[in-house]
Order: structure tokens, then C-alpha cells, then sequence
């Protein structure tokens, strides 16, 4: 019988076939990637300088989430509250030293290790809000400067500037401040420049950290205090200690927050996790301004309504009074210091061109409020 020709050449092309298929398995076996080893991620254990319960210490657990989530746990940060290691105005030694491998705080904790740091968190700043002074510190020379600062000091970090904050206000007291003489002999709570604003005003001041300010005004060892916005104020207990509160004030009116690395510890890190950090710091600096609008309009309405607070306006007086002590503070806090004087400066130079641009370009928000809902809302009582 006659063979299918179809069949004869298949069957004839057979051994070279599975020779093919053969060499081809085992080229597609060496070809298989290795799996690789797990990699053992960095650990890096931050403290801030927050209580547990205040939105401040929220934030710096949002931004270690960002580089823990943008790294895919290459890097693992763990946040611990003041005080976990060390006490909240210990953060930057202890984060120099390498007891911790950073922290959340705010430069004004260490003015008195150089005065001239105080200067990014305290005073008017030449009208600039906090987001302006986060632009001049990035783009107008701050930057650098505080780099001098630092290694003026002897301190081994590194320093990243986040999170803008919004005006704060004068504070907390046991009835309206009206004119400025009403704080001579007061004994008052503040940090930073502040200190020497505060005492050129007359005020007996003392510097305590956030957790501990509400316990010393209930034991009368505070007759007034300021900490930072509705927030904060209301989950430390200030309603439960007072219910005055004034806002709007010179003091500080366009402080950050400071996130620190120490710096051996940081440098050792491979360039990928050391991009992903700065791009956290800027993605954790917006999104603490978003939730910041949100939740500190949200507590300022509730201290009102459910707690009996009463907000009042600081009076102008005293507010051009601010202006007044605060240019006599920088001139004596600069005489002999030539750093101070230099940041000083620069930060005078950039406010003084992007303040102009800012007030000649943006529009008075009080018209439009005033227009839509000032029939609902009155602003807040004058003292």
C-alpha cells in the first residue's frame, strides 16, 4: 500500500523534532530567573516631640506611612511619642547622637542651642505665611542656611522642612486680652523667639513642651498659653482649663514642622530611598495643609458650640505692638551674631519681593466670605 507522503515526512522529520523540543526545555530551564532572597528591610526608629492623642503627632505617623508605602517596606520608619525615649526638647541631640534615627518636631524646640534657628518658626516674618517661608527656605537660600546652622552646632543630621501651619493664636487666658499691658507679670507658656517677644512685653514666660502645658495651667502654674491651632489645642484639654482664647498674633505666624535623619544613618542609604524620603516630605507637607483645613475647622466650630469657648480677636494694639518688640528682639539677638543676622536677611529680601506679588495678585477672601455666608457667621468678637 502506497505510504501518505504527508505521514512519511512527518515520521522522517520526527528525531529532529524532539531534538529541538529537547534542547529548547532545557534552554527554557536555564533560562528560568533565580528567585531572589527577601531582602531585609532598613528599620529606622523616629520619636516626635507629640503627645500620642494630638493631631501633630498624627502627622508624623502619616508621613512615616508615605515612605513606608512608597518603598514597599524596602525602608520601615516607626514613629514613637515624646517622651517613648526621650524628652521632646532632647529630640535633636538624641537624633545626632544616633540613639534615634530621626524624630518630628519643630525647629523652635532647639533655639537655645543657636537663636538663629528660631527665626524659620518664629515672629511675623515679614508678613509671609508659612508656606512662603517653606518657598524662600527651598528656592530663597534657607535651605543652606539652616545646613550652616547645624554644622555651626555640631549637630549630625539631616533636616527637612514640611507641613505649613496656619497663623496661631495668641492663646489661652482667663479673660480677654484688650490691650498689651494685660500680660505684664502674666506667667505664660511659648518656645522659641517667642520667649524673648513675650518677656520684652512683660510676660513671666516658661517654656514647656506641648503635654505639659494644660496640666500646668490647671494647677495655676500658667495664668495664660499658646500652643498651635484648634486641633491640638482642643485634644491637649485647653477648653477644660479656659474659655478664652485669642486669635490672631505675631509670634509665630508661619512655623513648619522639621523632620531630621540622622545624618551617618541617612547617608548610608542607597540614592533610591533617599529620592523616595524627600518626595514623601513634600507629599506629607500637602497633605497635612489639606487635613489641616479640615480638622482645625472642624474643632474651632465644635469648641464653640459643645464646649463654650469664646473666640476673640487680638486687638490691633496689640498686635502692632508685637511688630514693634519683635524689631527690637532681632536687633539685639543679632548684634553678636553674624548668622543670625545673615538669615535674617535673606529672609527679609525673599519676603519683601513675594510679599508684594502675593497681596497685589490674590484676592481679599473676607469680601467673598463676608458676601456668601457673613449674614451666618460673624467674625470673631472683638475683646
Amino acid at each position: 500500500m502506497k505510504k501518505d507522503g504527508n505521514a512519511s515526512k512527518q515520521s522522517q522529520s520526527a528525531p529532529g523534532r524532539r531534538k529541538f523540543l529537547g534542547s529548547a526545555a532545557a534552554g527554557a530551564t536555564l533560562a528560568v530567573p533565580m528567585i531572589a532572597t527577601a531582602q531585609t528591610p532598613t528599620k529606622m526608629r523616629f520619636q516626635s516631640t507629640w503627645p500620642s492623642k494630638d493631631i501633630f503627632h498624627e502627622y508624623a505617623l502619616d508621613f512615616a506611612r508615605k515612605v513606608n508605602d512608597m518603598t514597599g517596606g524596602e525602608l520601615r520608619i516607626e514613629v514613637l511619642p515624646a517622651g517613648a525615649v526621650v524628652p521632646a526638647f532632647g529630640l535633636l541631640d538624641a537624633v545626632s547622637k544616633g540613639t534615634l534615627d530621626g524624630g518630628h518636631g519643630v525647629m523652635g524646640y532647639n533655639y537655645g542651642k543657636q537663636a538663629a534657628i528660631a527665626l524659620w518658626t518664629s515672629g511675623p516674618a515679614y508678613g509671609m505665611d508659612a508656606n512662603m517661608v517653606l518657598a524662600w527656605h527651598k528656592y530663597g537660600g534657607g535651605k543652606e542656611l539652616l545646613a550652616e546652622l547645624y554644622n555651626g552646632i555640631g549637630a549630625n543630621i539631616v533636616s527637612f522642612l514640611t507641613g505649613p501651619m496656619p497663623t496661631q493664636p495668641l492663646g489661652w487666658f482667663k479673660k480677654p486680652i484688650s490691650k498689651k499691658e494685660d500680660l505684664k507679670g502674666m506667667k505664660f507658656r511659648t518656645n522659641g523667639l517667642a520667649i524673648d517677644l513675650f518677656t520684652a512685653m512683660g510676660a513671666a514666660v516658661n517654656a514647656l513642651p506641648g503635654g505639659e502645658i494644660v496640666p500646668a495651667m490647671d494647677r495655676g502654674l500658667l495664668d495664660g498659653a499658646e500652643f498651635n491651632n484648634a486641633s491640638s489645642d482642643r485634644l491637649l484639654g485647653f477648653p477644660d482649663v479656659s474659655k478664652v482664647c485669642m486669635l490672631q498674633s505675631f509670634h509665630q505666624s508661619s512655623e513648619q514642622f522639621e523632620i531630621t535623619f540622622n545624618k551617618t544613618k541617612y547617608n548610608a542609604l542607597p540614592p533610591k530611598l533617599k529620592s523616595i524620603i524627600e518626595n514623601a516630605v513634600e507629599a506629607s507637607s500637602s497633605d497635612m495643609a489639606w487635613k489641616a483645613v479640615d480638622r482645625y475647622s472642624k474643632d474651632y466650630r465644635e469648641m464653640q458650640a459643645k464646649q463654650g469657648v469664646k473666640f476673640y480677636k487680638t486687638p490691633d494694639a496689640v498686635l502692632q505692638a508685637q511688630l514693634a518688640v519683635w524689631d527690637e528682639v532681632v536687633a539685639k539677638k543679632g548684634a553678636n551674631n553674624p548668622l543670625f543676622r545673615k538669615v535674617e536677611a535673606s529672609m527679609r529680601t525673599f519676603a519683601e519681593r513675594a510679599m508684594k506679588w502675593d497681596m497685589d495678585t490674590n484676592n481679599p477672601r473676607r469680601m467673598a466670605y463676608n458676601h456668601y455666608f457673613g449674614k451666618k457667621a460673624a467674625a470673631p468678637t472683638k475683646a
